[in-house]
């Protein structure tokens, strides 16, 4: 079965960290850029991360800049979210998705990516 399948999510303190991961299954990732998404109840799924298939290009939204940093491992068909100081403006179900490319300017654009998987949720505490 061709899917992507996110882990690593949890109930993390403020100032915490957790790695997320987001492996294939039934496709290898090596010819996929990928990106990380979440989405927090009531509102929109918003681009957190992406990565380049290479892994020479990385994108952040700049509310988490500085503290998630985005890998992957091409041999193990895997993407990582290292996620540190996590605040409660992080809590959201994360989604990592394939794509075949993207810019800059679209990378935030949930329409560039074809393969989702089912996400993973953060929730850090007020």
């Amino acid at each position: 079965q061709v899917q992507l399948v996110e882990s690593g999510g949890g109930l993390v303190q403020p100032g915490g960290s957790l790695r997320l991961s987001c492996a294939a299954s039934g496709f290898t990732l090596d010819d996929y850029a990928i990106g990380w998404f979440r989405q927090a109840p009531g509102k929109e799924r918003e681009g957190v991360s992406y990565i380049s298939s290479s892994a020479r290009t990385t994108y952040y939204a700049d509310s988490v800049k500085g503290r998630f940093t985005i890998s992957r491992d091409n041999a193990k068909t895997t993407v990582y979210l290292q996620m540190h100081s996590l605040n409660p403006d992080d809590t959201a179900l994360y989604y990592c998705a394939t794509s075949r490319g993207s810019t800059w300017l679209t990378w935030r654009s949930p329409a560039v990516y074809d393969r989702w998987g089912q996400g993973t949720q953060v929730t850090v505490p007020t």
